[in-house]
């Protein structure tokens, strides 16, 4: 990627949720928890799904690239931040900058397709279980995670591209957590309210699609959920889907109050606030709450838990 240089020739000032907070050393050390609670917890996961042969299936799969989503997603922009805090070094290159915002846009359009998929995955075991590995065949699985992967990609190249064209010259200061599009935009020269509509019409709609398809997924599932016949059945299917909706739900809630408020009710606390919601709260919790209620993933857990320990006996002199 190439792009003209910026006026600010010593790049940009990150002025996060950590510079404005009125206890900044405990909100440092909170934010340093729940970043090793989100290494730890998505890398545990990771490592059960791949090691146990049973968990590789279509769910846990895409399950699997949630947690790798959210692993790198809290690894982009934690480590900076808390850094940049304990160092009083809030600076960002103006390539860094670019890099840090590709990569976010990339794992954020990711995971809203991802969740998406997810409940498609959802509603065919639920509601179509005899065609399940038809319709959710290793092909098709692995077909949903690349084009997830590649439409992110794509859109996270041309906003990069088009919004570090721009110069900047109002300020170096980005009052937000990471380098992201509209306050960067707040900083440019150059008019761009047609462009602010653009990226606007585009976030609206890359929420609105998925958050439709999960919606008539889980609409389906509740009304064959209804019809069981039996307890035990309708109690699985309401607690594997139940997660899901817990995780779209801290997802997509702090993405909604971002993308469909006005501007005018907008103001940079808030919008730190949201971004901490969803690039290190969430990260943390999601394989939390997949993981807790669901006996297969419990049982990988201790499988390779236990498999470790007999591997690594401890000596008693």
């Amino acid at each position: 990627m190439e792009f003209r240089n910026s006026t600010l020739g010593s790049g940009f000032i990150l002025v996060g949720i950590l510079n404005g907070s009125d206890s900044p050393e405990l909100l440092c050390a909170t934010i340093t928890f729940l970043y090793t609670l989100a290494l730890t917890s998505n890398g545990l996961l990771l490592l059960v799904i791949t090691v146990d042969t049973r968990l590789h299936v279509p769910m846990y799969l895409l399950l699997g690239q949630l947690s790798l989503i959210d692993l790198l997603l809290t690894s982009v922009i934690t480590p900076k931040a808390v850094m940049d805090f304990l160092l009083r070094d809030n600076t960002i290159s103006f390539g860094g900058c670019a890099l840090q915002m590709f990569i976010e846009l990339v794992l954020g359009g990711a995971e809203d397709l991802l969740l998406a998929f997810m409940a498609y995955d959802r509603y065919v075991a639920i509601c179509h279980p005899l065609n399940y590995m038809i319709l959710m065949s290793p092909r098709v699985c692995w077909l949903m995670v690349t084009a997830s992967w590649i439409l992110s990609i794509q859109m996270a190249l041309g906003f990069t591209i088009n919004t570090m064209h721009y110069s900047f010259c109002k300020s170096r200061h980005i009052r937000h957590l990471f380098c992201e599009i509209p306050p960067l935009l707040d900083l440019a020269c150059a008019d761009t309210s047609s462009y602010k509509l653009v990226v606007y019409l585009v976030g609206v709609f890359m929420l609105i699609l998925p958050l439709t398809a999960i919606f008539f997924s889980y609409a389906r599932i509740l009304f064959t959920v209804l019809h069981m016949p039996s307890n035990e059945s309708r109690k699985k299917a309401l607690v594997t889907c139940s997660s899901h909706m817990t995780v779209v739900g801290m997802y997509y809630g702090a993405l909604t109050v971002m993308y469909f408020l006005p501007s005018s009710y907008h103001n940079p606390k808030q919008d730190n606030i949201l971004s901490v919601f969803y690039t290190i709260v969430t990260p943390a919790l999601n394989p939390l709450i997949h993981s807790l209620r669901n006996k297969e993933v419990t049982g990988a857990l201790r499988k390779v838990l236990g498999n470790t320990c007999c591997h690594h006996p401890i000596h008693l002199r």
